[in-house]
This record gives structure tokens, C-alpha cells and sequence, in this order.
């Protein structure tokens, strides 16, 4: 049976309250008051659309390790590249094989569940890990800087003992440019949202929803959970009035506390509705943007016996709020900050050089001694171990999934940060291995010696100058285990 293995999804730790946003433009438009409610996921400064498919892809891949996926899909409109594999760097950073098939999926709302889609009806014996993340930048004081969030969501299929079985995939394409963005633009244009809401949302979703019924051979009163990933209250209660199922059984869209999240949304979506569903249930899945896709899916027996992950839940139970909406501003480049001396050096990449250290840089692979025993980052030709100092003994060892305690710890005023302090400090690895590494979502007073610490793949620096963004791995709070989930209802 070929269905969806595993899932996975993440949502940045900064949760910034919309309250925040409406204080500073209540004296220009006092109508983005009927959005104060709740808070919107908000990128911290190191973190992108690739650094959050890396996230979401470790949590779907939990337990079950990275040598069983064939082919990585990763679905964005806001990745860094416009000329680059964008979905090679998250293969790298993942560890996957290098034989493996890659590529990214971008310009539309539906990237990530036309993407599920065909890696559902792909072909046999290959497991698929569809990706989707987003980061999209507005206008100050509209209702976009509202009612967006980032967050990443990750899917595996394959054959197997899978958690869910597609009944039924329907696809409408509609060519209706509801919002665009050019290719020079930084954000995106809206046309009127109540012909949006009536000739899009309401004229094309409920038709195609009850086409996938009917093609999974369903009623309306059998759907267990409807996620419809769009952003405005009470559009999906609206939509399923009209497919005939009942308001009940909408699935929390996660407007109030994440946002929405764009292209990676209804991923977002599947992932929290699998991590409380029980075996047994219909879902189906509805995702927007110059037609729909939807999925009608039933979840099996091994959805209990899933590997423990954070999932959605565990992502949003360690959110902390912000509500310094200059950061936010800062952080997206919609405002221009005076960084200082400290942030003028050059930041030239010698793409030669990362290209020969990709597994050191971005895999995060070290050696282990094969004569001593020593583990050690970057991996050498000679072990580091003075009683030691065997030549060609070092064996591969992953970092990036190793548990960490800080051994040692700075909080540093004077380097250039956008987030001040720099907080950095010596990091040891259980099993062995040290290193000395930047800290990321911790902040100054939660620092102590021997704090469990995990690693997280985040943005190192940007060449501005050439549009160049170099990634490394950074040391962030380790999850608390009474977070982490199986299939959401330990």
C-alpha cells in the first residue's frame, strides 16, 4: 500500500502578537483592529525557508533515519534562490544520499499538495519526503502582516505500514490571479477580498471537495476532519456548510497562533490533524490558489505506533511571545538599521571551499577515531587526541542529531548581532566532540552550564553584495521531553 509513512512540521519559537502590530498603525487604519487577535509565527533573523524544511523534514523523519528516502520535493514561494537548487541544500543538511532525485516547487498556493499528490500516485518502491516552507515578507499595515505566519511542514510517502491511505486526490486549475507577485517584487498584490472570497474560494472549494468524496465513495457525514488552509476567520466553516459536513468537524486552521502560513500551510495543516487523530478517521485536505487540490485520506493502525516527534503540537507548546513589532521589521529587511563598523567586514563565500566541506558544513558530520575512539569536529586525517594521533582512522559520526550541554557560555555586547547579544559559547556533545558555537532562540538569562542544548540549522551570515547565503548549524534549547509526541495523544 503506498500512503503517507510519516509526518512532521515546524514552527518558529517567536510568536509575534498581533496587538502589537495594530498599536503601531491604529493611527493610519484603524480597521487592521479586527485582526489584534492572537499571534503570528515569526521567523527569528538566522532562520529562512530552507533552514525551517530542514526543521520540519528532521521532525518527519524521526526514528525512522535518512537512507530510506529516494526522492526530496521542497515546495516554497519564498526561497532564497531563484537560480539555485534550493532543495540540495536541505538534502545536505539532512544527510541524504547523493543519489538520490531533488527538486524544488514554487509560484503557487498549491505547491506542496500538488507535490503530495504525485509523489502519492509516484512510482513503486520509492519513498518520497515532500517539504514545504514559507517565509513571506508584506507591506507594513496590511492585513497580509497580520494574517500571514511562517512555519514548514514535511510528509513521507512510500509503501509500507503506512499512518494514511489516500481514497481520493482531486485537482481543479483555475487561471484566477487572486493575488501575484511579480518577479522584481518583494510582496505580494491582492485583488478585492470579497470577490476573492465568493468567485474563488467559495465557487471553486466546495465543488471540488465533494468530487473527492464522491471519488473516495464517501459521504459528507463520514468526513472525521476537514483542514482547509486558508487564512480568513470563518472561511472554512463557510466552505464546509456547503460541502454538507458539519462545522464540527472543521480542523482548527491555526490562525490564532501561527498565522497562515502559505505554500506550506496545508502541510502545517496535516501534520497537527495527524498528530490528534485516532486510526479510523477520514481527513480530508483542501488547499487554494489558482484552482484547488484536494486529498481525501483514512489513517491506519500504525499512526500509534509512529516514532516519538515534536510535530505541530510540540512546535506551537514552545512558542514565547514577541511583542517588539521593530524586531519583526528588522528581522524581515522592511526596515533599515544602523548595524555599525562591527557588521562592515566583506562576506565572501569561496564556493570552492564550501563545496569541498559541504558534509563538515552543512551535513554537520564529524569523525570518530576508529583506534581511540576519539569524536571530533571537523572530521582530519590525524586524530585530534594527543595519546593518540592515528593517521586515516576517522569514521564518519553525525553531529547534527547528537544531544549537547553547554560547557562554557558568553553573552556578548560588542560582536555585531541583529538579535543582541551574540551568545555563544562551548558546546559538549554526548559520546565526545567539542566545539565552540553561536546559540540561537535562547535568550540571555536561560544560559547556564549544563543546559541540554539540540542542534538547529540556521542562517550563518548573508552577502548582501551578492546575494549569497551561507548556512551552518547552531545550538538551540533541547526539546523538553513531556513535548515530544507519537501520534498526539501521549
Amino acid at each position: 500500500m503506498r500512503g503517507i509513512l510519516s509526518f512532521g512540521a515546524y514552527v518558529p519559537r517567536l510568536r509575534l502578537q498581533r496587538a502589537a502590530i495594530v498599536r503601531s498603525h491604529a493611527w493610519y487604519d484603524a480597521s487592521l483592529a479586527a485582526h489584534r487577535d492572537g499571534a503570528r509565527a515569526m521567523c527569528n533573523f538566522d532562520e529562512d525557508a530552507v533552514t525551517m524544511a530542514v526543521e520540519a523534514a528532521r521532525d518527519c523523519l524521526a526514528g525512522l533515519g535518512t537512507r530510506s528516502v529516494d526522492d526530496l520535493m521542497l515546495a516554497s514561494t519564498s526561497l532564497p534562490y531563484a537560480s539555485r537548487l534550493n532543495a540540495s541544500i536541505v538534502a545536505q543538511a539532512l544527510n541524504l544520499d547523493e543519489d538520490i532525485g531533488a527538486v524544488d516547487i514554487a509560484a503557487s498556493q498549491r505547491g506542496a499538495t500538488s507535490a503530495l499528490m504525485q509523489a502519492l500516485r509516484g512510482g513503486a518502491g520509492r519513498r518520497t519526503l515532500v517539504t514545504a516552507s514559507d517565509r513571506r515578507k508584506s507591506k507594513a499595515a496590511s492585513a497580509q502582516e497580520l494574517l500571514y505566519g511562517d512555519a514548514a511542514g514535511a510528509v513521507l510517502v512510500g509503501e509500507g505500514e503506512v499512518v494514511a491511505e489516500p481514497l481520493a486526490l482531486v485537482s481543479r486549475t483555475v487561471d484566477m490571479a487572486d493575488h501575484y507577485r511579480g518577479a522584481g517584487s518583494a510582496t505580494d498584490t491582492y485583488w478585492e477580498e470579497r470577490w476573492i472570497r465568493e468567485q474563488g474560494h467559495a465557487a471553486q472549494i466546495p465543488q471540488a471537495i465533494s468530487a473527492a468524496l464522491r471519488q473516495a465513495g464517501l459521504e459528507p457525514g463520514q468526513v472525521d476532519k476537514l483542514c482547509v488552509a486558508l487564512p480568513q476567520k470563518g472561511a472554512a466553516q463557510r466552505i464546509a456548510r456547503q460541502a454538507g459536513i458539519a462545522a464540527e468537524r472543521v480542523h482548527d486552521t491555526l490562525g490564532a497562533t501561527v498565522g497562515n502560513a502559505g505554500c506550506a500551510h496545508p502541510l502545517l495543516m496535516l501534520a497537527h490533524a495527524l498528530g490528534a487523530a485516532e486510526p479510523g478517521q477520514v481527513l480530508v485536505l483542501a488547499a487554494f490558489g489558482q484552482g484547488v487540490d484536494v486529498l481525501v485520506l483514512r489513517t491506519t493502525a500504525a499512526l500509534a505506533a509512529l516514532p516519538p516527534r515534536l510535530g505541530a503540537q510540540g512546535w506551537l507548546a514552545r512558542g514565547k511571545a514577541e511583542d517588539n513589532y521593530m524586531k519583526f521589521l528588522v528581522f524581515n529587511d522592511l526596515l533599515t538599521l544602523e548595524r555599525g563598523m562591527r557588521a562592515e567586514q566583506d562576506k565572501l563565500t569561496p564556493l570552492s571551499v564550501e563545496y569541498r566541506n559541504r558534509k563538515a558544513v552543512h551535513g554537520f558530520l564529524g569523525g570518530r577515531c576508529a583506534a581511540c575512539g576519539t569524536a571530533q569536529w571537523p572530521r582530519s586525517e590525524v586524530c585530534v587526541n594527543p595519546a593518540c594521533g592515528a593517521t586515516g582512522a576517522q569514521q564518519e559520526l553525525p553531529f547534527a542529531d547528537t544531544p549537547a550541554r553547554i560547557m562554557s557560555y558568553t553573552a556578548d555586547r560588542l560582536a555585531y548581532t541583529p538579535n543582541p547579544p551574540a551568545c555563544y559559547g562551548m558546546v559538549q556533545f554526548e559520546g565526545g566532540g567539542r566545539l565552540m558555537m553561536d546559540f540561537t532562540d535562547v535568550d540571555e538569562d536561560e544560559l547556564a552550564v549544563g543546559l541540554p542544548m539540540r542542534m538547529s540549522f540556521r542562517i550563518k551570515a548573508c552577502d548582501a553584495a551578492r546575494g549569497y547565503t551561507r548556512y551552518f548549524w547552531k545550538a538551540t534549547l533541547a526539546a523538553p521531553m513531556e513535548n515530544m509526541h507519537g501520534n498526539g495523544n501521549s
